[in-house]
């Protein structure tokens, strides 16, 4: 465990007002916290709820129903394998000496979904399937696993993405919401040593529970207000942090 050396912090040297104008500092930086505090609540709240609807609107693992059930729909739900109504298409495996700092067509990796910033180019002309357009569904497999819809401009994926085509019996939306529901599931049986990632033959051969096309849309559809809920509290908390990081920069020498 790093600890500090208290003989050498306590020779430390500090910037410091007066106590009315340390009292005013606090104040201030305290009120940000409990805002912090209050939205890191509101977050927890969205993603609590989105749990628990994942585990009510879909059938539990040998079951033909979920335990909540939108009105007029009752026919079973049917277990389908993944390659019978998805396409799976892999990324190009570029070379580092295909990746540019500047081209035509951004690379979309897997970093590009978090934190990693750094965006690399080609002018490479590929075929269509290859080319990632906003509103494709998505999933990364190596490293960070999950489906994605994409927003954002044309672009190429790299070989740790898959682009997932769905049949015209497999809603696009839903599918985001099986995958994300199933992820556990499905990355329970991973490969590789030096690399962990899931093989595309196994996600093909993985068997899943879908409803009607209807009942499919129904499901996605209030699953995905919830998932803006989500994103929009995400999105405040990361506004106050910016703020608290801004004020403590302004408010101390």
């Amino acid at each position: 465990m790093p600890r500090s050396d208290w003989k050498r912090v306590s020779k430390a040297v500090f910037f410091i007002p007066n106590i009315n104008e340390q009292v005013k500092i606090g104040k201030v930086l305290f009120l940000v916290d409990n805002f912090i505090t209050l939205q890191q609540q509101q977050l927890d709240l969205y993603t609590k709820l989105k749990k628990g609807l994942l585990q009510k609107l879909f059938p539990k693992d040998g079951e033909k129903v979920p335990e909540i059930r939108f009105a007029d729909f009752h026919d079973d739900w049917e277990y389908r394998k993944l390659k019978d109504i998805a396409e799976f298409i892999n990324g190009k495996a570029f070379k580092q000496s295909e990746l540019l700092s500047n081209g035509r067509y951004p690379v979309l990796r897997v970093g590009n979904f978090n934190t990693n910033t750094k965006w690399y180019f080609s002018n490479l002309e590929l075929p269509k399937k290859n080319y990632v357009d906003d509103g494709d569904l998505l999933y990364t497999w190596a490293t960070a696993f999950g489906p994605h819809i994409w927003h954002g401009p044309k672009v190429i994926f790299h070989y740790h993405i898959w682009k997932i085509v769905t049949s015209d019996s497999f809603n696009k939306n839903f599918a985001l919401q099986v995958l994300e529901y199933d992820k556990k599931q499905l990355t329970n049986d991973l490969n590789g040593s030096t690399m962990v990632h899931i093989t595309k033959k196994n996600m093909e051969e993985k068997i899943i529970n879908i409803p009607s096309l209807k009942e499919q849309k129904k499901v996605s559809k209030i699953l995905s207000l919830v998932d803006n809920q989500i994103n929009l509290q995400h999105s405040k908390l990361r506004s106050i942090e910016t703020l608290k990081k801004y004020l403590l920069q302004k408010l101390f020498i």
